[in-house]
């Protein structure tokens, strides 16, 4: 008898290390900061489309 999933939660943490002190980063300022940050939600939802598109498949 196959099992059904209705409901996912996916919960997730980011840390930034350093952000109390900006000269231990490397003199990174927040404009490369907060594009790292879109290209890591880019990659992800990219991913998670796909995974759905997979699903949507079978």
């Amino acid at each position: 008898m196959p099992i059904e999933i209705r409901e996912l939660i996916i919960r997730a943490r980011v840390e930034e290390i350093g952000a109390a002190n900006p000269a231990q980063n490397g003199g990174r300022n927040s404009q490369n900061t907060m594009a790292e940050r879109e290209a890591i939600v880019a990659a992800c939802v990219e991913q998670v489309l796909k995974i759905l598109a997979d699903k949507q498949e079978r």
